[in-house]
């Protein structure tokens, strides 16, 4: 084989950064009086200063002294035991690896429920649904508000028997199964819960995820339809009725994902989305359900952003703060309400239009530093997220990243390879202090729903949003494609996704047939009994799930609550 010559430049770059010979240092600081001084005088740092993507300092060498504050056995542990930072599985992805579980949703059930079928001949696990933005919102798809948006951003359901159709074929005893919605999914979850119930599935058997975590609506993603105070109380009402009707279904999968897109930085995302959890936990236990009775069925759902070491770090610091929170904060006595369990999605917000092909890398990159930092399910973002639903040849990439970094790469075959890094512990350590002193002055101002009403969380999304805007603006962050090594004259070749044009009107007619058919009565009464657990503060679900029995719509029972709760208008922030 012939010798590979070096470009000059490159040459001479090896030769510029080579080191005299010189004495052992005995200690960080002489290190830094000798040898990193002479050479900062020949080859000075590329900038000033050093951050993670949330601006904790990154120095220019980590010791042993970094992370003598650290107790090897109290703070890192050991996998599958309590603080959890190495993982809440002693064999982590060795026994299993991560449910590879991509979003699906879009136009009616029928279209979705094909999308489903399609990911699960390639390899995917588990199935994650988006849901259009009437359904979000309580809204049928005749209503007025709806009609331009049946079907675009996720999957339209109306009706129970929605719910049958994008569930048709699967099995759901043994294909765990996500819903992404928040504001009505206490009706979704009814819904689902019914379905599995006519496939024949035993309580005990129904699995699955359902995000319900309304909180991070007022402070991201502005989905909402009722007042806090309200909203949170139907997510307890979810709680407390799957705890005795579907003990292994989770009913809430707290959601920092939204929270990282909307511009807060990693150490806001840990202390706003714990600070949610234990919002939901503790509200339960105020209405006298034991802590250790809901706590195991809540999981979180974590944004992977650009920062690698971070994202690792992250997570696992998320792990060991819960873990604290739920033992010595809320008293839970139950090792299970102890584990932050989690799945992640790579970063939609880091996702570009301009030179589409580099979001297949850093999702590669996203999903790894996922992987590396123990979640238990994950989705990879297509490539051409940035600007349509995803086409099937970009979602096909998409799983395909994910099993190559099961199959080939060996990362999952040692449980939290970093640990004892000096600066991974180290940064693990900061995150987890500087999310809890957050999340302390949010419960010094009352808790999470104050901090909401008063607009306190969404000012501090809001000023890391800008910050971060304007680092992009003046390239103190890059953005390759974007704000460097941009291509002028770029064409954008895709595969492009388009909508049935017929969707809407066929949902539309479908749930006005069902409307029409139905026993009107029967309806009618389903829904009082809804509004009267609502008025007398009763725990709404079963009447929910007997007015879904009768075919009342999604708007219908929404719209009941909106009679007793009304609708939430929030403060102004800048």
């Amino acid at each position: 084989m012939a010798a590979t010559r070096m470009p000059n430049a490159v040459l001479q770059a090896d030769q510029d950064r080579s080191d005299p010979v010189s004495p052992q240092s005995t200690d960080r600081a002489a290190w830094e009086r000798t040898t990193l001084a002479s050479s900062l005088d020949r080859l000075p740092r590329r900038q000033e200063s050093f951050t993670t993507l949330s601006g904790l300092p990154i120095a220019d060498l980590y010791t042993p002294d970094d992370v003598k504050g650290i107790d090897p056995l109290k703070d890192i542990g050991f996998p599958g035991e309590y603080p959890y930072t190495r993982g809440v599985h002693a064999t982590m992805h060795r026994a299993r690896p991560w449910t590879i579980r991509q979003v699906a949703g879009f136009g009616t059930a029928e279209d979705t429920n094909g999308r489903y079928k399609y990911l699960l001949d390639h390899g995917e696990t588990g199935l994650s649904t988006d849901f259009d933005l009437p359904t979000l919102l309580g809204r049928d798809s005749d209503h007025p508000m709806g009609l331009p948006e049946i079907g675009r951003i996720g999957v339209a359901v109306d009706t129970l028997e929605d719910v049958r159709r994008l569930m048709a074929d699967i099995p759901l005893d043994q294909v765990s199964t996500s819903y992404t919605i928040n504001a009505s999914a206490f009706v979704l979850i009814g819904m689902y819960e019914a379905v599995a119930k006519d496939q024949g599935v035993a309580d005990n058997l129904i699995t699955g995820t359902c995000q319900n975590d309304i909180l991070k609506e007022y402070t991201a993603q502005n989905e909402y339809i009722y007042p806090p105070r309200d909203a949170v109380r139907l997510v307890v009402d979810t709680m407390e009725y799957a705890a005795k009707t579907m003990p292994r279904y989770n009913p809430v999968s707290v959601s920092g994902y939204h929270i990282r897109e909307a511009g807060a930085t990693a150490v806001q995302e840990l202390a706003f989305t714990l600070g949610a959890g234990h919002c939901y936990v503790t509200e339960a236990m105020k209405r006298g359900i034991p802590a250790d009775q809901v706590a195991p069925r809540v999981s979180f759902f974590w944004d992977i952003h650009n920062d690698f070491f971070e994202e690792i770090c992250k997570l696992r610091a998320a792990r060991r703060l819960w873990a604290r929170m739920m033992r010595d904060w809320v008293g839970a006595r139950d090792p299970r309400s102890w584990l932050m369990r989690a799945h992640s999605q790579t970063a939609g917000v880091s996702l570009t239009a301009q030179q589409p092909d580099n979001n297949i890398a850093r999702t590669a990159i996203q999903a790894l530093a996922a992987i590396l930092g123990g979640t238990q399910s994950l989705h990879t973002n297509s490539k051409d997220e940035a600007y349509q639903i995803p086409s099937e040849g970009a979602i096909k990439i998409a799983v395909r990243t994910q099993q190559i970094l099961a199959l080939e790469n060996r990362v999952a075959d040692i449980v939290d390879p970093l640990a004892g890094s000096y600066y991974v512990e180290n940064l693990t350590t900061r995150l987890e202090e500087e999310a809890e002193a957050l999340l302390r002055q949010v419960l010094d101002r009352g808790g999470m729903v104050e901090s909401i009403e008063d607009g306190f969380i969404q000012r501090q999304i809001a000023d890391s949003s800008a910050a971060y805007q304007q680092a992009l603006d003046e390239k103190l962050e890059f953005m390759v494609g974007v704000n460097v090594h941009v291509d002028e004259d770029e064409e954008l070749p895709f595969e492009h996704f388009e909508l049935d044009p017929g969707m809407a009107e066929r949902q539309i007619k479908r749930t006005q047939s069902i409307r029409r058919m139905r026993n009107q009565a029967e309806t009618a009464a389903a829904l009082k009994e809804v509004r009267a657990a609502a008025v007398n503060k009763e725990n709404t679900m079963p009447a929910v799930s007997r007015a879904i029995r009768a075919d009342a719509t999604v708007g219908e029972i929404c719209d009941v609550m909106r009679e007793v709760y009304g609708e939430y208008s929030p403060p102004l922030v800048y």
